[in-house]
């Protein structure tokens, strides 16, 4: 049966697109954990798309049997590459498909891509158009309540104008583009574009726990959560399974928590090869070890670790040193 953003039950709880972290290793752990979960891959670009770029397509690599439904993110400024994008997209047997006009990364607007599309509503809707019309995929749109400051009207027009020129669900970090990641994303908004669209809309920004998701979803669909699974993949099971009544207990100490991290860094080395693999993994290993005296040391040899085998030995090694009762609050990085 064909992917469809308005059968799926509510409230949707989806992983949010992270460059550098939601490829096919994090995905696979994150549903592993929580098979309820929406994945996005990592943004991709269109024009590396159009261009047959290895690197690009990389990105969008998948586990058929494991990550479904995905919904493939995808970045640019040309109607006609999102077009030519959206049907090799269609091809590789991925579910759906999303349009970032949300990210505020310096690099990337100055390019007139991400948020910068929010100054440009008549390419965005183009863009959305094109889209829509080169694919049988489902097309949704992420973006942000606007460029340097919230002017609600206008952004209420422009939610509108995406679900007119084809967008069957939209995404809403709760925070302009100036403002990256700092401050508090401002939910209101978020509730307000509801209220004037028929559309499914979820919201995302700030979500770091249940009770974040339990008092933020509101009159959403749902939510969408990222940086908050930095170092605790097991909030998404918490998540679903309070929106769903059910209990759910995550692992609390290293002992409990190790072999997920284990089972990560083995996926990672499947998808990338062991050096490049490893090396990524060391940013996530940095998660597990805090909380307890010498964990700083323990952190600066994590990061040297080069090998699969070697990271067992060390993070196993480890359990002497480290007190069998659950650690302190981890700190959200990236949220």
């Amino acid at each position: 049966m064909a992917f469809s953003w308005k059968d799926l039950k509510r409230p949707i709880l989806a992983l949010a697109p992270m460059a550098g972290y939601t490829d096919t290793a994090y995905r696979q752990l994150i549903k592993g954990i929580e098979p309820r979960v929406i994945c996005f891959t990592e943004f991709t670009s269109a024009d590396g798309i159009v261009h047959n770029s290895k690197m690009t397509l990389k990105q969008l690599d998948f586990n058929p049997n494991e990550e479904r439904p995905l919904v493939a993110q995808i970045f640019g400024k040309r109607p006609e590459n999102f077009a030519t994008a959206a049907k090799v997209i269609e091809d590789m047997g991925i579910d759906a498909l999303d349009i970032n006009m949300g990210c505020p990364a310096k690099k990337v607007v100055s390019s007139d891509h991400g948020s910068a599309l929010l100054k440009d509503p008549c390419k965005a809707m183009a863009i959305v158009e094109a889209t829509v019309k080169a694919t049988k995929l489902p097309v949704s749109v992420k973006t942000r309540i606007g460029t340097n400051e919230l002017d609600l009207p206008w952004f209420i027009q422009f939610c509108k104008d995406l679900e007119s020129a084809g967008a069957q669900l939209i995404t809403i970090h709760g925070r302009t583009a100036k403002q990256m990641y700092l401050g508090k994303a401002n939910w209101d908004a978020i509730y307000e574009i509801k209220r004037h669209v028929s559309i499914p809309v979820i919201g995302n920004g700030d979500i770091k726990n249940v009770k974040d998701a339990q008092e933020k979803l509101g009159n959403l669909d749902g939510v969408m959560v990222g940086r908050g699974t930095m170092g605790n993949p097991w909030v998404m099971a918490e998540i679903a399974a309070a929106f769903n009544g059910e209990d759910y207990t995550a692992p609390q100490t290293y002992k409990e928590k190790l072999p997920t991290y284990i089972r990560h860094a083995e996926l990672l080395v499947q998808y990338k090869g062991e050096e490049h693999g490893m090396k990524e993994m060391r940013k996530h290993f940095v998660h597990l070890i805090r909380g307890f005296d010498g964990a700083s040391e323990a952190r600066a040899q994590v990061v040297q670790i080069s090998t699969l085998e070697e990271a067992k030995t060390v993070l196993y090694g480890l359990l002497d040193r480290i007190p069998d009762t659950p650690a302190r609050e981890t700190l959200a990085y990236f949220n």
